[in-house]
């Protein structure tokens, strides 16, 4: 039973080592509790895909730097659910089936303005954002202030436990 991450680098403006943010997305999904068979998927794209894709779902005339598109996770139930109901004949058992959690799609072009107005580097920028990415997948969101400052308080524990700053 593992997290099945599907990684696509569709940019050529910055070289990304996908293992690397495979491995920050898993830590970060395995931390939240998904357990069991489940999907991701991380794309990097160009400025023109994901402005697209931000003016067609958000709205948003203008490109972005991440974007996150879950898609149906729920936590297993934990204990027992009387009306959970069982499979029926030639059905796979229910634990067999990945869970699809969603999509979370990163422009490291943007992400390297933004590292520079930061002050901080391309990867930590990158890191902050796949982080940040997958906890929207998760349910987190950052609309309200206190609801910003506990994903931002997580983002810090999970960069802190899996991500590594590489000196450049």
């Amino acid at each position: 039973m593992s997290i099945d991450i599907y990684a696509a680098d569709e940019q050529h403006d910055h070289e990304i080592d996908l293992e690397r943010w495979i491995g920050l997305a898993n830590g970060a999904l395995v931390d939240e509790g998904v357990k069991g068979l489940a999907e991701v998927s991380l794309i990097f794209s160009d400025e023109r895909t994901i402005a697209a894709l931000n003016l067609q779902f958000m709205g948003q005339s203008e490109s972005t730097d991440v974007l996150s598109f879950p898609i149906e996770y729920e936590p297993e139930p934990t204990g027992r659910v009387p009306d959970a109901g069982g499979s029926g004949p030639g059905e796979p058992p229910p634990s067999e089936i990945p869970q699809l959690i969603g999509d979370v799609v990163i422009c490291p072009a943007v992400a390297a303005r933004n590292a520079l107005e930061h002050e901080c580097s391309l990867d930590d920028e990158i890191a902050l954002l796949v982080v940040h990415g997958v906890l929207h997948l998760l349910g987190w969101d950052h609309a309200l202030d206190d609801e910003a400052e506990r994903m931002e308080a997580r983002e810090r524990e999970l960069l802190a436990r899996h991500y590594q700053h590489r000196a450049s």
